[in-house]
């Protein structure tokens, strides 16, 4: 991690951060529009921060599920984190060197005392990679550090012609878009999410479904698996959500193919899909970020337009 300098610490509790500079503070309701303005600096890299801003500017920070701090504790803000089912610092270009690792090291103080309560950090690779090296020593091993992922972006048509069978997928889609959804995660993230009815999961993918930011294309399943399959309904051949949208930027999570269906060129023309749709009705920009050793998935968003703009990292507890 070039460019971040060894933290110095002050003595006294290694739970705080240190004294001799300025501290990060819990924003309040009052803050978040200055939030907002640090995350528009680069809406890309603030996605996922700034979706969750963006829901406590309407309803309340209750409502969006977590924490904002921002850095410093007095005077304009320069960087904010959010702190809810994930750690997302986000540190702007415009602040650099000492501030940059006085920010990651004040969000690790407020960490520290908060105690973990997320299931990952992720964010722009310098920034969740500084602020994991801060923590590791105190919190729990992480499972896996994913510490290069491109981050691509599209802000045009896609060179693809977009699948005519893609579409938003409606609340009686669920029964197979749920299923759908938690292999997909089993397979990224290595454990299936509890999904039972009022579950937090099945209550995340109904929203998505609700608020028409969930994509599927579906096959009778007679006639898309040879191999026999029990069960009703038709087959999720391809899937993804716009899982955070703020700034004008939609970042989509969750792509995914259907084993059985794999090879067959749908994961292109179905992105081509999504981002047509999302540019013409939610966001001008479409982003997502993916695993550097995915060549398939990378060589696939290319193909359709994507180009990368940063880098993110993921660390999984």
């Amino acid at each position: 991690m070039s460019g971040w300098r060894a933290a110095v610490r002050a003595r006294g509790r290694p739970d705080l951060p240190r004294r001799d500079g300025p501290r990060a503070r819990v924003l309040t309701e009052e803050d978040v529009a200055e939030a907002l303005r640090v995350c528009a600096l680069d809406p890309v890299t603030a996605v996922l921060a700034a979706s969750r801003l963006e829901l406590a500017a309407r309803a309340g920070l209750a409502a969006a599920g977590g924490q904002a701090w921002g850095f410093p504790a007095q005077g304009p803000l320069q960087a904010v984190c959010w702190s809810g089912a994930n750690l997302v610092p986000v540190v702007p270009g415009t602040v650099a060197g000492s501030d940059a690792e006085d920010a990651i090291e004040a969000f690790a103080g407020l960490a520290r005392v908060q105690g973990r309560r997320s299931s990952s950090i992720v964010g722009e690779r310098t920034a969740a990679l500084a602020l994991w090296k801060h923590l590791s020593s105190v919190w729990p091993a992480a499972r896996e550090v994913r510490d290069d992922q491109p981050s691509l972006a599209i802000d045009r048509d896609p060179d693809v012609a977009p699948d005519p069978q893609v579409r938003r997928a409606a609340l009686d889609d669920l029964d197979v878009v749920l299923p759908a959804c938690v292999r997909m995660f089993a397979e990224e993230v290595g454990y299936a999410p509890v999904a039972t009815p009022g579950s937090a999961y099945a209550l995340r993918v109904r929203s998505l479904v609700a608020e028409g930011r969930a994509f599927v294309h579906l096959e009778p399943r007679g006639r898309a698996v040879p191999a026999p399959v029990v069960s009703r309904g038709p087959l999720v051949a391809f899937k993804a959500e716009l899982g955070a949208v703020a700034g004008g930027v939609a970042q989509v999570q969750g792509v995914w193919v259907a084993p059985a269906l794999r090879g067959r060129g749908l994961a292109a023309p179905g992105m081509a899909a999504v981002v047509t749709a999302a540019r013409r009705d939610v966001a001008p920009v479409v982003s997502l970020y993916v695993n550097a050793y995915n060549a398939p998935a990378l060589a696939t968003y290319r193909r359709v337009g994507f180009e990368q703009v940063g880098t993110f990292a993921t660390v999984l507890f």
